[in-house]
């Protein structure tokens, strides 16, 4: 037991400083609502860095490890200022500081943390602004006056254009959450536009004011915070931080270092031809834009496509049984694969023998089960998110939309069933577990034919073991009556276990009409996503290699989809045969007709 508490105060000790809030430089009083509201008795190593800076008037950019505490680095400077104006600020003011932030969840999540920092500075009034809500609503709180404004950038730039009761002439802060993640969303000229709208590309003050409202000027500062770099968030810093000091990465570095970006506009170089596909440049070996929490255990299992399925409900299954309290988080590549593993683990009963001979059918999952994605109704986003916040036990279920910035608290394990988009986007989903000095584990998904993604990890200084997946499937008996007795060599997907709940899969499947048309719905969506992987990674992810047939076994169909199955074949033939003999124009009609997929995203968010 002292081995591992010091083990565990070892990994806190790498999280977290040895000084106090109160060391910063921060107001007593706010130092005291950390401590009684949000339970912080010290910053990180990274809040250390930054706050000091912040407090100074300087633009920052926070490059740091997911779970580190990036949210607090910068409200906690913003309310230490606020709150010494003298007279106090008031609602007619209008907005002072803006957070822009890339999802609703996110925004709610930033909301509800600056409700309890402003718990004893109730003059200061956090508000937000978001796609899914009601838009008069919104205009209404706006009229009444928000000091501190949390907004995805779409519909804050909706209130900018035609809110005119919007009072945003004393801004002076504006800071970007999750860079990266907003202009990887396709809202590259939204943010261009509000940077225009607000005055602050690269400028000192905004010189417009009310003057019933009119306070003290001082210079614009801009902050930007991502868990990883590239080029797209440094073209960002370019536009719009003036001398930024960098926290997290390389701190020696100047502003001047960067590199300078060749275009003068923001949506001229963030285009969907490179979105996701420009990676920073590897330092010794791994990218210093890719941290992890060295209290991390990263592991991989390599499943046979047709496998799959009962391979995820085993892991699931036996990770509950171990230890029933604990939050599970399963990552998939859409919405309409999301909706079917919900419903599938919701109503899926299986069949078991009794000592008496008899057959009893349980369900196979008794947990509780949610789900979050894109193309769900506000309402029912907003529940889940509460719901996996708040409980202590559950399993989680949901695209990239929870991939960024989240804080579940206590989350045990992040499973990704589909491989991510790149390196950059592993990072940010397994950052959902082990959050500030806490274990966590994180398992990939990867068919044999996949098995290179794990050397474009290595790249990135990522490295994963693999998953002793034999021993749980070992551990599910075949009968009441006899212990399960399996041969060394048999291949995974003859495994006697996996042989029987891959039958009662599709006995299940095949009988409920509703679930069927549900799995077809989430392999149609499925082979889509898979052929959607740009750059590298199309060497590593290529549809020609897959067998449909054991796609469709991976939904617990029987059958592939015929429809879906000869018009892929048809189309894979047409289209090598045009690239044989008109290798010029198909290269043009092809880029031509590009699906936009930045737009598509942008709209579920």
């Amino acid at each position: 037991m002292a081995k591992k508490g010091e083990e565990e105060k070892s990994k806190g000790d790498d999280v977290f400083s040895s000084c106090t809030f109160a060391s910063l430089g921060l107001q007593s009083t706010l130092c005291d609502e950390l401590k009684d509201k949000m339970g912080y008795e010290a910053p990180t190593v990274v809040q250390a860095k930054a706050i000091p800076l912040i407090l100074s008037g300087k633009h920052v950019l926070v490059n740091a490890a997911t779970g580190t505490g990036k949210t607090i680095v910068y409200l906690v400077p913003l309310i230490h200022h606020l709150q010494m104006y003298n007279p106090r600020i008031e609602r007619s003011h209008g907005t002072m500081a803006l957070v822009l932030v890339p999802t609703r969840e996110l925004c709610i999540q930033v909301y509800e943390i600056l409700q309890k920092l402003l718990h004893r500075f109730h003059w200061i009034v956090p508000g937000f602004v978001m796609g899914g809500e009601n838009r008069s609503k919104e205009k209404a709180r706006l009229r009444k006056g928000i000091s501190i404004l949390v907004a995805t950038p779409g519909r804050l730039l909706d209130h900018l254009k035609n809110t005119s009761s919007f009072v945003h002439s004393n801004l002076r802060w504006i800071i970007f959450d999750e860079a990266d993640r907003i202009l990887e969303l396709g809202f590259g000229k939204e943010i261009e536009d509000i940077l225009n709208v607000l005055g602050s590309k690269k400028n000192g003050t905004d010189d417009k004011t009310d003057g019933a409202s009119k306070l003290p000027k001082f210079p614009r500062q801009n902050l930007l915070l991502s868990a990883t770099l590239n080029e797209k968030v440094n073209h960002l810093a370019n536009i719009s931080l003036e001398n930024p000091v960098l926290v997290g990465l390389d701190e020696k570095k100047s502003s001047g270092e960067m590199q300078k970006p060749s275009h003068k506009h923001l949506g001229d170089l963030i285009s969907n031809d490179d979105i996701e596909s420009e990676q920073p440049t590897p330092k010794s070996g791994s990218d210093a834009g890719y941290n992890l929490p060295a209290q991390l255990v990263q592991t991989y299992v390599k499943v046979p496509c047709g496998s799959r399925l009962v391979v995820l409900l085993s892991i699931l299954k036996n990770l509950f049984q171990k230890e029933p309290s604990q939050k599970i988080v399963v990552f998939f590549s859409t919405c309409d694969a999301v909706d079917f593993h919900y419903s599938l683990l919701s109503e899926f009963q299986l069949s078991s023998d009794t000592e008496t001979g008899t057959q009893q059918k349980q369900k196979f999952f008794s947990g509780k089960l949610l789900r979050l994605h894109g193309s769900m109704e506000q309402e029912g986003r907003r529940t889940s998110f509460q719901g996996f916040k708040t409980d202590k036990s559950a399993l989680l279920l949901c695209t990239d939309v929870a991939a960024r910035g989240l804080d579940f608290p206590k989350v045990r394990c992040i499973i990704q069933y589909d491989s991510p988009g790149d390196a950059s986007e592993y990072v940010h989903r397994v950052g959902r577990t082990a959050r500030l000095g806490e274990r966590g584990d994180a398992l990939l998904f990867l068919q044999p034919v996949e098995m290179d993604y794990l050397k474009d990890l290595e790249k990135h200084g990522v490295s994963l073991k693999e998953y002793p997946l034999l021993k749980v499937l070992d551990s599910f008996p075949i009968t009441a009556q006899k212990p399960q007795h399996v041969k060394k060599f048999v291949p995974l997907e003859l495994h006697p276990w996996v042989l029987i709940l891959q039958r009662a899969l599709e006995s299940f499947i095949g009988a409920e009409e509703k679930m069927k048309q549900m799995a077809k719905d989430a392999f149609c969506s499925w082979i889509r996503a898979y052929t959607a992987h740009r750059g590298d990674l199309k060497r590593i992810f290529m549809v020609k290699r897959l067998h449909l047939g054991h796609v469709a076994k991976s939904f617990g169909l029987k059958d592939q989809p015929s429809m879906v199955g000869r018009a892929f074949q048809v189309q894979a033939k047409k289209n090598k045969k045009d690239l044989k003999h008109h290798k010029g124009p198909m290269r043009k009609r092809k880029e031509s007709g590009k699906p936009d997929h930045n737009q598509s995203k942008r709209r579920k968010q």
